[in-house]
């Protein structure tokens, strides 16, 4: 352990970097087009590798296997980035609490790929400021002496070194703390960035190194020869036509679902995850008008609470409660929204109550299944877990946002190996991730339909003509999928979301050639789903 340790300190401290690859402006925009996915499964060819799961991970191995010149397939049943990938703390980070747990080694990967992140999509990625309030010189002396670890762990890809703040300076950086008992704070830096969005812009780099990505398609079945996988039978949830796919090397990256692909494999399969949920809350920035970032180090929970500006509003969170059973569209639970509530409340001037909540969601992590009378999850590893099954499917879960593209690269060559396929080396350390929102394209499509510079809402940003970029270059489908991840107004105020619901709907039919009857079942079924987001009082 100490010798993989030590050459990670010394990949991080050493100067220099391979030249870095700019992904191309992808020569077909409709490479990244459902239409045409639709229409490459109906080919009898065999792909070399079949990703099971559109999460961050799912979309990494896309990447990485597709840039390595592998005749890659990616199957998601929902949109991409519908579950944990969307919602995460929106931080690209080494994990402070993860080295006071004496987890170097995912530290020290972290760090590394925070900084890769930033080098390869500094347009969703960006350096952020956190301010930790110490109440005693003791919290003062121990913050400061374990971040300084930190900045040394972080070595060539530093975001910036960790200081004390005095009271007076940390007071002028968040005006809106708590002052009384303050003796001061320590002030760090880690990286904040929009997790949708940068799923979305992973799939289409993805798309243009040749992947075939494709949403709404579910796997029912896995194929076999000689009790070796051989395949997949999926749906397609929008025509209801079955296709049985072929692929060399088959990969189980579905997230808290992953159990159900193993059962498909074997049925008696022991569970290998257990879902742990957490919730986070957006407020308006009344709360916390600053650039800077709060982290809470110590909650009554034994974790530890962020605050951070995020789309011109505050988000907190988060929670860590163990569930029985993962759901597609997991819930608050009020007990949850009260725990962020009350710690809040303890360290901003102006306590935020109920109604002041503008978006409450939930998301799901997949950790190893709870073994024996263990019951909290707050102590479970973070690191992912990758193995191969008798019959060669290739399960990867756990691990966190950072550390995707890392998880990819050995996923991929755990399938070089599975699969028989020509040995080729990852690339992926220095190619630039698409710009998910591209000018060009979008000044183009105002310069034809300038009735497309409004916006969708008055008190928003965001334009009508994002929903047809949406619809054409990033392969929305639903209502949902724009106001949910490709603009993320559903988690930054769920009620202006559903009042831009019909115009949307109405925006997306014409792109797609939908009739009336289509805009008003969206407009019900996000109306509904939506309800879930805003916070009961």
């Amino acid at each position: 352990m100490c010798i993989i340790l030590i050459q990670e300190l010394i990949y991080l401290v050493s100067p220099g970097d391979r030249p870095e690859q700019y992904c191309p402006m992808i020569d077909s925009p409709w490479s990244f087009n459902r239409n045409f996915a639709a229409t490459q499964l109906k080919s009898d060819g065999l792909w070399d590798v079949l990703i099971i799961g559109g999460g961050a991970t799912g979309l990494g191995i896309a990447l990485d296997a597709a840039s390595r010149g592998y005749k890659t397939l990616l199957l998601e049943q929902s949109d991409f980035a519908k579950g944990t990938s969307s919602r995460s703390t929106k931080l690209v980070h080494g994990g402070v609490r993860y080295l006071a747990q004496g987890n170097f080694k995912l530290v020290l990967d972290a760090l590394r790929e925070r900084g890769l992140l930033l080098k390869n999509a500094p347009h969703l990625v960006k350096k952020q400021a956190f301010i930790i309030p110490c109440y005693s010189w003791l919290e003062v002396a121990k913050y400061l002496t374990g971040l300084k670890i930190y900045d040394w762990m972080a070595g060539k890809y530093s975001f910036g070194n960790s200081r004390f703040l005095s009271v007076t300076k940390v007071l002028q950086e968040i005006p809106e703390i708590r002052k009384e008992r303050l003796k001061g704070g320590v002030l760090y830096y880690d990286g904040k960035f929009d997790d949708a969005r940068l799923a979305i812009a992973i799939a289409q780099t993805a798309a243009a190194k040749g992947a075939v990505l494709m949403n709404y398609a579910k796997v029912t079945a896995l194929l076999k020869t000689a009790e070796r996988i051989s395949g997949v039978q999926l749906e397609d949830l929008e025509t209801a036509e079955i296709f049985e796919i072929r692929s060399k090397v088959v990969i189980n990256a579905t997230g808290v679902y992953v159990d159900q692909i193993l059962k498909l494999d074997k049925q008696d399969n022991r569970p290998m995850v257990r879902p742990s949920q957490g919730i986070h809350i957006v407020l308006h920035r009344s709360f916390m008008n600053t650039e800077q970032a709060l982290l809470i180090p110590k909650t009554s929970d034994g974790r530890v609470l962020f605050a951070i500006p995020w789309h011109g509003h505050v988000l907190i969170g988060t929670t860590d409660t163990a569930l029985e059973k993962a759901l597609l569209e997991p819930v608050a639970l009020e007990k949850e929204i009260d725990f962020i509530l009350n710690t809040a409340g303890l360290y901003l001037s102006k306590a935020p109550r109920r109604n002041d909540i503008l978006c409450v969601f939930a998301g799901l992590r997949p950790l190893a299944a709870i073994q024996g009378n263990q019951t909290s999850t707050k102590e479970i590893s973070r690191d992912h877990k990758l193995f191969v099954s008798d019959s060669g499917l290739i399960t990867i879960t756990g691990g966190k946002w950072t550390t995707y593209r890392k998880m990819a690269e050995e996923t991929t060559d755990k399938a070089i190996v599975t699969g028989n396929l020509s040995p080729a080396l990852c690339v992926t350390k220095t190619t630039r991730i698409h710009d998910l929102r591209d000018e060009e394209i979008l000044q183009q499509l105002l310069t034809q339909r300038p009735e497309l510079a409004e916006r969708l809402d008055p008190g928003h940003p965001d334009l009508r003509a994002e929903v047809i970029l949406a619809v054409r270059y990033q392969m929305a489908r639903t209502v949902e999928d724009v106001l949910a991840r490709r603009l993320r107004v559903l988690f930054i105020d769920a009620n202006a979301a559903i009042r831009m619901a019909p115009l949307v709907a109405e925006l997306m039919a014409a792109e797609l050639q939908q009739d009336k009857g289509w805009q008003e079942q969206q407009v019900e079924l996000f109306s509904k789903l939506a309800a879930n987001y805003t916070s009961p009082l």
